[in-house]
């Protein structure tokens, strides 16, 4: 393990080692003596996958595991503009946000809170992790990080005292030029609060950098000892050497309130004094440390994450062991149908694990609950790949070609479509990391890597393989099941009775909308908390106690309960709510529900059942609304633009409207079952565009193909087209969404609404690319007399002289 931590640590050795392997890569596509390129593959193989092992070994140690895996809380908080001494409000500068983050890191290390990750989140956005962090002291945390400690010292007006003077300009009804007017809340000799107006000067007279110390008073119990550095010192001389002793005074202002406005004793004043009339318990210690790091502009906490160690774990059984399900059925069904080719897939898919998990711990990429789901989605793709080339195999082999001169040919001929496919895929990704929140981030970089990844195994891995074996003599014939049978279906006779279903389950899907109406989107969207009980198997909750224990209360707006059972770890109970009631929603629950309010032996505040929250503000839920159907055209049009330049722009209008039809369906399906729109279904809609037009683009690449090498009707090779990858369509959806449906089943709540949707999308999906899409590119086509093959061949001549001449 020593040495494979020095090795790490020495960034010349990564580097060299980095570059030996890019030269690899190139020069194996460079070769053309196919002896070279088998061990050239190798070599690169061998290489990448140590240089990944050892970066993932121990994968414990070296993969960081999310908050959602391993319990703790998070934060997004968003930068506000503050105000200069006239009062206006200054924009947020990008230097503003970066002493924000230095300010945020030093407040966590002085509150002992180690290993958190701080991150921006746009231009005046950061998100704050910290694994491991129980709720309770979340809470502690957020009432730090809020906290601006912005002290300033002013000096009080000499007309302070005059007669209703303070109170005019408070009121706005006089002005007094230099002075702004603040509330100072006081206390009289019997201990009764007051407030009353008080003039200060506009200008503040020291402010927070001229802080060199502040520390818990050792004389008062309530005070804050403040020392300052040369230049506060040089300003509170200045400040007070001509002042009058007994009767002009200096206001201390913290974060814009003034906390005390005392008498000047004697002058000049030096470089000490305090700040007290603190009572709150901790106070003392959190303005001490608060003061050592001011902010320059207030935070506000936009969302907030709480997920206990208890429902971490819960959500990695599940996510761990539907994975692990769903992948060796995956498996054994490649292994079945594709004999020995299928063995050689699975070692590209096992090359594929090891470079995703590689390089997730050699950038130091989080490892969430998404990112499983996008693992998992991964493989399916992967499998995708892999079938391409064996139905692209058997097609060569029945045309009477040797099994070499086939396999060489079947990795040829399904480049195209596997590029295609997932170039588009990988333009979804990159814009959910581009517009995503953080969770989407994790499963779009986990997506992005696994894309890479089974590029080069299912094209580079498995074909060195395949080479091994032809040579070594290992390998001279290859036999597959054949379960779905060459045929000569009129798909595109059927497309008006087609176009009449996708119709009327348009107008159902738009229609879920109208009948589940605000029910309709989640507190992603519409602001909220989302409070979790994760009950087991064992534990019983009735779900009508829980709904007659929230409706006996006065709450800011209703709340909505909920079971999710999972086979693998029981019932999880959760209730959305308005942020103001969840504090109250859980007490009631915890004091009304034996079951909720049981605590561990020898404590009353650890309970049996751990509680998390999701908490997202009104104002974050309604950008995040906005930046999602951002991602979502953006994401369409990119796709558009690049089936565009790839093929022609009927099949980009073929694909777009598949597209569509696969988003708006599957979303109102998703929202007629009962479910609440979240951010990451945003995650799946897109994922659900890019599969979509993955499976589109796979029957396009051959009726491009076809249109030019044969004449004849456009309508029969289209039919053609799509019968010829009628096997490839059926077996990779199946594998696919056999997969996902395991993961909707078994991964639980937390991965649930992602898989639902996933799996809808796949079934729709499959069903658009058939009988949707293609019929729109005909149709689009011949619309006005025009010709789809001389535009394809006006495409593709194009495209080869731009190759040629780069």
């Amino acid at each position: 393990m020593l040495a494979i931590a020095s090795f790490y640590e020495d960034p010349l050795t990564v580097f060299l080692t980095g570059m030996v392997l890019m030269i690899l890569f190139f020069w194996y596509f460079a070769s053309e003596l196919e002896t070279r390129k088998r061990n050239i593959g190798t070599g690169l193989t061998l290489g990448i996958c140590g240089l990944c092992f050892l970066a993932a070994t121990p994968l414990k140690e070296r993969l960081k595991g999310g908050i959602d895996i391993v319990g703790g809380s998070s934060f997004s908080l968003r930068v506000q503009e503050r105000e200069n001494d006239s009062g206006e409000k200054m924009p947020v500068t990008p230097q503003q946000v970066d002493q924000a983050i230095i300010v945020i890191e030093k407040r966590l290390n002085s509150m002992g809170t180690s290993g958190a990750m701080i991150a921006r989140q746009g231009d005046d956005g950061i998100l704050v992790q910290m694994p491991g962090v129980e709720p309770e002291k979340a809470d502690a945390i957020r009432a730090t990080l809020e906290k601006v400690a912005k002290l300033e010292l002013r000096e009080v007006s000499p007309r302070n005292n005059e007669p209703g003077l303070a109170q005019q300009v408070m009121d706005g009804t006089k002005i007094e030029p230099g002075y702004r007017a603040y509330a100072h809340t006081s206390k009289d000799e019997d201990g009764n609060e007051f407030t009353i107006p008080i003039l200060l000067q506009r200008r503040m007279a020291l402010g927070g950098s001229d802080i060199a110390n502040a520390y818990p008073s050792p004389q008062q119990a309530d005070a804050v000892a403040i020392t300052l550095n040369g230049d506060g010192t040089d300003k509170m001389i200045a400040l007070t050497k001509d002042m009058r002793p007994g009767q002009d005074r200096i206001a201390i202002v913290l974060d814009g309130e003034v906390i005390s406005a005392p008498t000047v004793q004697s002058v000049p004043l030096g470089k000490d004094f305090i700040i007290e009339g603190l009572h709150e318990p901790g106070e003392v210690q959190t303005l001490a440390n608060s003061l050592m790091n001011p902010l320059e502009n207030p935070l506000v906490v936009e969302e907030e994450r709480t997920v206990s160690p208890t429902l971490g774990a819960a959500f990695v059984q599940q996510g761990v062991w539907s994975g692990i399900a769903g992948l060796s059925l995956t498996f054994l069904f490649v292994l079945l149908y594709y004999r020995f080719a299928g063995i050689i897939a699975l070692c590209g898919l096992l090359v594929n694990g090891i470079v995703l998990f590689g390089v997730m711990a050699m950038f130091g990429f989080t490892f969430s609950l998404p990112s499983i789901a996008g693992m998992v989605l991964i493989i399916g793709m992967a499998v995708d790949a892999n079938v391409l080339i064996y139905e692209r195999l058997r097609e060569e082999m029945e045309n009477g070609k040797s099994l070499k001169n086939a396999i060489s040919s079947a990795y040829e001929k399904a480049f195209s479509a596997i590029f295609d496919s997932n170039v588009t895929s990988l333009i979804t990704a990159i814009i959910l990391i581009a517009f995503g929140s953080s969770a989407l981030k994790g499963f779009a970089i986990t997506l992005s890597i696994g894309i890479l990844a089974s590029m080069f195994s299912a094209i580079l891995v498995t074909r060195v393989l395949f080479r091994w074996g032809i040579d070594l003599k290992m390998l001279r014939n290859l036999s597959f099941l054949n379960l779905v049978k060459s045929a000569n279906y009129d798909f595109l006779g059927k497309r008006r009775l087609c176009a009449a279903i996708s119709l009327g389950l348009l107008l159902v899907a738009l229609s879920a909308f109208g009948i589940r109406n605000e029910r309709a989107l989640g507190v992603d969207f519409t602001g909220g908390t989302m409070i979790e009980f994760q009950l087991g198997k064992d534990i019983v909750v009735p779900l009508a106690d829980v709904e007659n224990a929230v409706k006996s209360l006065n709450l800011t707006k209703e709340a909505y309960p909920q079971e999710q059972s999972s086979p693998a770890t029981g019932i999880l109970l959760t209730v959305r709510c308005d942020t103001s009631d969840a504090e109250l929603i859980t007490t009631t629950l915890r004091e009304s529900i034996p079951a909720l309010g049981e605590t561990k032996a020898g404590s009353e505040t650890d309970y049996v059942i751990d509680s998390s929250k999701d908490e997202v503000s009104s104002v974050v839920g309604g950008t995040f609304l906005i930046d999602s159907v951002i991602a979502l055209v953006i994401g369409l049009l990119a796709i558009l633009l690049y089936v565009t330049v790839r093929f022609e722009f009927a099949f980009a209008v073929g694909a777009f409207v598949a597209i569509l039809h696969d988003v708006i369906i599957s979303v109102g399906i998703v929202v007629l079952l009962g479910g609440e729109l979240s951010y990451i279904h945003v995650g799946a809609i897109l994922t659900i565009a890019g599969y979509s037009v993955n499976d589109t683009i796979v029957v396009f690449d051959r009726i491009r193909e076809t249109l030019l090498i044969r004449s004849g009707s456009v309508k029969a090779i289209m039919n053609e087209a799509i019968n010829a990858t009628l096997s490839r369509t059926v077996l990779t959806s199946a594998t696919t969404i056999m997969t996902v449906a395991i993961l909707a089943v078994f991964g639980g709540a937390a991965l649930r609404d992602f898989s639902v949707t996933i799996l809808i999308g796949l079934i729709v999906g499959t069903y658009s690319s058939i009988f949707v899409a293609t019929p729109i590119v005909l149709w689009w086509s011949s619309r006005k007399g025009g010709d789809i093959r001389t535009d394809v061949r006006a495409t593709e001549i194009a495209a080869e002289t731009a190759a040629a001449n780069p």
